[in-house]
């Protein structure tokens, strides 16, 4: 990793994590495979900034650490990139065990749960399938309706911007918002 640490990629340990790398990762890494509008793609880093709003949105009482734990949702990504949904079943049970060991190495790296509660969990899958709406049809070229049949209703009450960033944008914007939210989990504050 650029930050120096040397990462066991079958067996992480969280002593090896830092968020510079997560960030740097996240946010060279496109959604829909780089197959959207706009001269920059959208990352996995803006995306994951848009769900953690979204989660925000749909529980304003979460905890800053729960906030967190949406942030990071995605940040096995930075390593092993962004697969879509089809592509991940077929590669099967390893691949999901292999996933969720990263996922817990990373939580545990920040002081977070190894395994978000099952509460949190769907909201942050709720999120995440409201955002792939609004990057399929603002982005991606779906109409509104094959979005909807892929990826349900979208969050409504919020407005979203998802205008892809540049890579350098969207690496400090993430990394912004993690540092907000860990300076509010450090003092035991909600979000706010």
């Amino acid at each position: 990793m650029l930050s120096g640490r040397r990462l066991d990629l079958l067996n992480p340990s969280p002593l090896d994590i830092e968020i510079s790398d997560i960030a740097q990762g996240l946010s060279r890494v496109a959604r829909w495979n780089g197959q959207t509008i706009g001269e920059h793609g959208f990352s996995v880093a803006q995306h994951s900034l848009v769900v953690e709003r979204i989660v925000r949105h749909l529980d304003p009482a979460l905890s800053a650490k729960d906030c967190m734990v949406a942030l990071l949702h995605d940040a096995p990504e930075y390593v092993i990139g962004d697969m879509i949904s089809p592509f991940k079943a077929a590669l099967g049970l390893r691949y999901k065990h292999f996933e969720a060991r990263l996922e817990a190495a990373i939580n545990l790296r920040f002081g977070l749960p190894a395994h978000p509660r099952l509460h949190l969990k769907a909201l942050i899958k709720r999120a995440d399938r409201a955002c792939a709406y609004l990057e399929a049809v603002e982005l991606a070229g779906f109409t509104k309706a094959e979005a909807l049949v892929l990826f349900g209703e979208p969050v409504h009450g919020l407005h979203h911007d998802i205008t892809p960033l540049s890579a350098n944008d969207a690496h400090r914007a993430y990394l912004a918002r993690f540092e907000h939210l860990m300076a509010r989990a450090e003092d035991g504050l909600n979000d706010g």
